[in-house]
């Protein structure tokens, strides 16, 4: 049991690790264009981040739930 939650918290890591590599910002920002319209769409805000935690709190939540021994 120890060492399926050894790899799930690997497997955790690496997805951080390889989010946080196309995060990372190449260069300065591109100039916006003139006179283009501005396309409709959900903005990425820090609210996305506010989900991805509630994310992995639940997840931690069913993981130590399907773990636990009751006697």
């Amino acid at each position: 049991m120890q060492r399926k939650i050894l790899t799930y918290l690997c497997c955790l890591m690496m997805l951080f690790a390889g989010v946080s590599v196309f995060a990372k910002k190449k260069g300065p920002p591109s100039p916006p264009l003139q006179n283009q319209p501005i396309p409709p769409g959900l903005p990425i805000t820090g609210d996305l981040s506010y989900l991805f935690i509630a994310g992995v709190a639940f997840g931690v939540y069913a993981i130590k739930k399907k773990f636990t021994i009751y006697d």
